[in-house]
């Protein structure tokens, strides 16, 4: 283990491909590391570009009063990728495995925890501290390497290091985020956990313009809603319900005006998606009304071709708490997404 990374082997990637004769699949190509030893210089060497790392984690989730699951979206999701076919549209050699953050540690402490307790609530997010470390730490150093990290599971609390990660690299410059998303995660600083990661980053500096794309109005707290209006050349959003339910506004144009609030500035811009903004979907924070899965394929599509992407965060994906059995369906669509982003992105270098 070095850096708290499980760095995945070639080995691990073939044994989790389904082979069949005749076809090619994504897992046949993709790149791994070969020496854990010195895998920054060896990431950096990779001819990849797209570099695809799992965070099994839950513990900012509970650590909001939410239900976990969350730690559970990665396998599945790499499974679901690895499998899908190798062909013109996607080869699958832009993309190298990297592995895991390791969180056996964190999680085990935070299993042991009373979350209708105040004192184990300030305990886990204690805990998310340490998550928060990890994360920057592997993310800077993908990010120095001149790589797109792809990072896959955990809460939206990793929304913070992720942001940081990019910034350090880029010696401490902020970035853009777009955030799809029910909830703007602009809760107050009490503590680190997944409701208030984007709050974190923007008073440290990391974060410089935010735009929540489909936040719902009834579903995010009054303190958050006067952030927006203190910070109106910084913090945006469009609301699900002005596009989709009074239909103010078309989809695209929503889309086109979180662009444009960007101003066309060339800060890299990190690209978020909340599985929680998706309808019926396995999710510490379940909607019945929500985007349909093609909708947010749209929003990834469309961010990654129009924007300077510095990297793709899906969130917050709990298959777990379906039948408390993993949901395959949940794996399946975040491995759509992540094509859709390496895709869209291909599509500039044409």
């Amino acid at each position: 283990m070095q850096d708290q990374l499980i760095i995945y082997s070639a080995h691990e990637i073939n044994s989790r491909v389904r082979h069949r004769q005749g076809e090619t699949k994504i897992g046949d190509l993709v790149n791994t590391i070969s020496d854990p030893e010195n895998w920054k210089t060896e990431l950096k060497n990779s001819s990849s570009k797209y570099i695809v790392l799992g965070l099994p984690e839950d513990i900012g989730v509970r650590a909001n009063y939410g239900r976990g699951g969350a730690y559970a979206a990665w396998k599945p999701s790499l499974d679901f990728l690895i499998n899908m076919q190798s062909n013109q549209f996607l080869s699958g050699d832009e993309i190298l495995i990297l592995g895991h953050v390791y969180f056996d540690d964190l999680m085990e402490m935070a299993s042991t925890l009373n979350y209708k307790l105040e004192a184990d609530i300030i305990k886990a997010r204690k805990l998310v501290e340490q998550v928060d470390e990890r994360v920057a730490n592997i993310i800077k150093n993908i990010i120095s390497a001149g790589k797109i990290p792809i990072v896959i599971g955990g809460g939206h609390n990793n929304a913070y290091p992720i942001i940081k990660g990019v910034s350090i690299a880029n010696n401490s410059k902020p970035i853009n985020v777009i955030n799809c998303d029910p909830h703007s995660d602009m809760r107050p600083m009490n503590g680190r956990h997944s409701g208030n990661g984007f709050l974190f980053a923007f008073e440290e500096n990391y974060l410089d313009k935010y735009v929540v794309f489909g936040l719902h109005e009834s579903y995010n707290i009054s303190f958050a809603m006067d952030m927006f209006r203190q910070y109106p050349n910084r913090l945006a959003y469009e609301s699900y319900d002005n596009i989709f339910v009074r239909e103010s506004i078309n989809y695209y144009d929503a889309l086109r005006c979180c662009f444009d609030f960007f101003g066309g500035d060339e800060n890299a811009v990190g690209i978020e998606i909340d599985l929680d903004s998706i309808q019926n979907v396995p999710v510490s924070a379940r909607t019945p009304s929500g985007m349909l899965p093609v909708d947010v394929r749209k929003y990834i599509w469309f961010c990654a071709e129009n924007l300077n992407a510095a990297y793709l965060h899906i969130a917050e994906g709990a298959p777990v708490l379906a039948h408390k059995q993993v949901d395959n369906k949940t794996g399946k669509l975040i491995a759509y997404i992540i094509t859709d982003f390496i895709k869209a992105m291909n599509t500039k270098n044409i």
